[in-house]
């Protein structure tokens, strides 16, 4: 499925998404593997599903507000000031354009997200 169509449906928990590692330079531990599926855009906003596999790695942001599905991790804000964030199954989070953010994952997590 390439896209959702107006009235169409998807069971974002069992869709299947192919994995692909991350790039060396933003593992710091594990051998984390991500996978996106692009659901639709709306007036230029991207909705989507992604996931990550157990593992840690580094990110920058872009502005962004998601909804944790499935799994367990910790998102730590670099220099920032904000305390890390432990999510899982119903957290509701925003990042916004810039943050360098570090996730660890410990239950391979999955996420419906608007960007």
């Amino acid at each position: 499925m390439s896209g959702l169509a107006a009235g169409g449906g998807v069971d974002a928990i069992a869709l299947d998404l192919a994995h692909a590692p991350l790039p060396a330079d933003e593992v710091i531990a594990g051998a984390p593997t991500t996978a996106v599926h692009e659901l639709a855009t709306l007036g230029g906003v991207e909705v989507g599903v992604w996931e990550m596999t157990p593992g840690t790695a580094t990110d920058t942001e872009t502005d962004e507000v998601f909804v944790v599905l499935s799994g367990r991790a910790t998102i730590a804000f670099a220099s920032s000031g904000l305390p890390d964030l432990e999510v899982g199954p119903g957290s509701v989070v925003r990042l916004a354009e810039g943050m360098r953010t570090t996730w660890t994952v410990t239950e391979t997590l999955r996420k419906v997200y608007v960007a």
